[in-house]
């Protein structure tokens, strides 16, 4: 009976689940589950990327040492664009930064006086966002960071955390993709745009291929955690290109929308489009599993909520993802508009949102419940938004709206969703990200054909909800 780990890092929480792959049937089991939250220093905000590899090994070792199971393969998918340095001995000399640190604003506007941002795009086909890697880089060059300077290796996080586990220094495409350095058409390295800012093209990583088997475990990892020689996948290594691989969609005329502390909105393509056009329209040409194109925008997603759960917990105020949705759901409707992509930094969001619509003239949202209805009509707004622009560019109506990730278990916001896109929604599965890893593991491994074949068995193995728009 084949068994895979899918090590899946969210900005949240992390864990390491086992998957059980056989027959046509797909079971999942959660073996380790650990907090992940960033660590504000006197020189920024950066991830406790020590405590998250030793959280791994532990959870390893619970499929190892105490299951006593032999697995076909390991994977792990992170969020994008955060990275860390290493020097010529292989240990870092610059720590992953969090991609929220203020140390990037104001960048882009920079960067732009040397590469004109049309340029930048024409190179990458990515969104601009402050957060992505290129402005964290620049960022480093305009502060004279050492690390930069002494820098042999640049690995993307969840490339840096398989370097740990297998020794190979190697960065996987989807995860590569979403720097603003990756060539979507070229499938390499954008090198010219590197050497244009005066960045040094020797840090780069040599690139693989989704499903790209990287090797064994080190061997000490081997006797502890008592796996063995277990193989490591180079899988869809970006969360979002693992959910979209899970995606349980067949035909054409789909999109998706990856939910969880970010809303990744968009479509598969054969081919990136890389246009004036999408360049108005700021998407982003990422690579997914396959080889496919992950055409989509960024969208804020469900930090808005976790910032306000964790600011009124502080007040003593303790309230489940649960009971927040019930409040949601009381307030009705919150009778105004609220921009969820003007909020970056973390901290006070309740103050920030009532600000917010102070200051656009809109009722203001006193109770917890106002605030969280506030913000769900606001995400659902913005996806009819970016909807629209969807169906301009693949030329054609998108019918069916695909949820999948913690967010698909948000019955009031897919009612709300399917309201303000007129589209119907089909929630599920729950746990897309680990799902997506472990089928391209499988694809890998030659268990599977392709993923298509997974989407099948994702079709029959979870129970999925559909939400209709209301009757005209």
């Amino acid at each position: 009976m084949p068994h895979y780990l899918a090590v899946d890092l969210g900005a949240e929480s992390g864990r390491v689940m086992l998957a059980t792959l056989e027959r046509g049937r797909l079971e999942l089991e959660e073996l380790h589950r650990f907090a992940n939250a960033p660590v504000q220093l006197p020189t920024g905000l950066y991830w406790d990327s020590f405590r998250l590899f030793h959280d791994i090994v532990r959870g390893l070792s619970v499929a190892g040492r105490e299951r006593k199971l032999k697995v076909a393969g390991i994977g792990i998918d992170t969020w994008g664009v955060d990275f860390g340095l290493l020097g010529a001995d292989g240990s870092l000399v610059d720590c992953p930064r969090h991609y929220r640190d203020p140390r990037n604003d104001g960048i882009p506007e920079r960067l732009f006086e040397t590469v004109p941002r049309g340029d930048v795009f024409a190179h990458t086909g990515i969104q601009f966002m402050q957060f992505n890697s290129i402005y964290q880089l620049y960022a480093m060059k305009l502060g004279g960071c050492p690390g930069l300077g002494v820098a042999e290796r640049l690995l993307f996080m969840p490339d840096l955390l398989s370097y740990w586990l297998t020794g190979v220094q190697k960065s996987e495409a989807s995860i590569a993709s979403t720097s603003q350095f990756y060539d979507p058409r070229k499938k390499r390295f954008a090198t010219e745009l590197f050497e244009r800012l005066g960045l040094p093209t020797s840090i780069l990583p040599p690139l693989v291929e989704t499903g790209t088997l990287l090797g064994p475990l080190r061997e000490e990892l081997a006797e502890s955690t008592k796996l063995g020689p277990a193989p490591v996948y180079a899988t869809a290594a970006h969360d979002t290109a693992s959910a979209v691989a899970a995606v349980p969609a067949s035909g054409d005329r789909w999109c998706y929308i990856s939910s969880g502390t970010w809303s990744l909105m968009g479509v598969e393509l054969d081919e990136p489009v890389i246009t004036d056009r999408s360049l108005e329209l700021n998407f982003t040409n990422e690579i997914g599993a396959g080889g496919k194109v992950r055409f989509l925008k960024n969208i804020a997603g469900l930090w808005l909520l976790q910032e306000c759960r964790r600011a009124w917990a502080a007040e003593g105020r303790e309230y489940s993802y649960e009971e927040l949705a019930r409040l949601a759901a009381e307030a009705g409707p919150s009778n105004g508009t609220l921009d969820v992509d003007a909020f970056l930094h973390p901290g006070q969001m309740p103050l920030k949102i009532a600000a917010w619509r102070r200051a656009h003239s809109q009722p203001v949202p006193e109770t917890p419940g106002e605030v969280c209805r506030a913000i769900l009509e606001g995400l659902a707004a913005r996806y009819a938004e970016v909807l629209e622009s969807l169906d301009e560019i693949v030329g054609h109506r998108i019918e069916t709206i695909h949820i999948v990730g913690g967010g698909s278990r948000h019955r009031l916001l897919n009612s709300l969703v399917a309201e303000a896109t007129g589209r119907r929604v089909i929630a599920g599965p729950t746990e897309a990200t680990a799902i997506g890893n472990v089928l391209v593991q499988a694809v890998a491994a030659g268990q599977l054909r392709d993923l298509a074949e997974g989407r099948e068995i994702v079709r029959g193995a979870f129970e999925l909800e559909i939400f209709d728009p209301p009757a005209a």
